[in-house]
């Protein structure tokens, strides 16, 4: 199941820092698909415990995010549509707090002929 998450600030109004993230709950991976002031990498893995789901650049498990509230279960349901991110801001190295909210689920599964999660 693949999910698409926007994460922003904590006052979309006046600081228009965003991400758009694609989640694959299957690969345990995630891809950065659009971007402005949240500099995250272009992919990582993910790693869901205990309703807070957190996104670590490849290979390794130090959290570049966390999702608060988002879990998937194994019958494939979203716990929620919304909730509390937190992320360390790369060129600053600042630890900055948010919100994500999910924005599409899908739950075809999809191979690409070539994937970045390739195997």
């Amino acid at each position: 199941m693949r999910l698409t998450i926007l994460i922003n600030g904590s006052d979309p109004t006046v600081n228009h820092d965003y991400a758009v993230l694609c989640l694959d709950t299957e690969e345990h991976r995630w891809s950065r698909q659009a971007h402005e002031g949240i500099d995250l990498p272009v992919w990582g893995e993910l790693h869901d415990e205990g309703g807070v789901t957190t996104l670590c650049a490849p290979s390794t498990d130090t959290p570049l995010c966390t999702l608060s509230g988002l879990h998937v279960d194994r019958k494939q349901s979203v716990s929620s549509a919304q909730g509390t991110a937190a992320w360390t801001s790369l060129p600053r190295q600042v630890s900055m707090n948010g919100y994500w909210r999910l924005q599409a689920v899908d739950r075809q599964a999809n191979h690409a002929e070539h994937s970045v999660f390739g195997r």
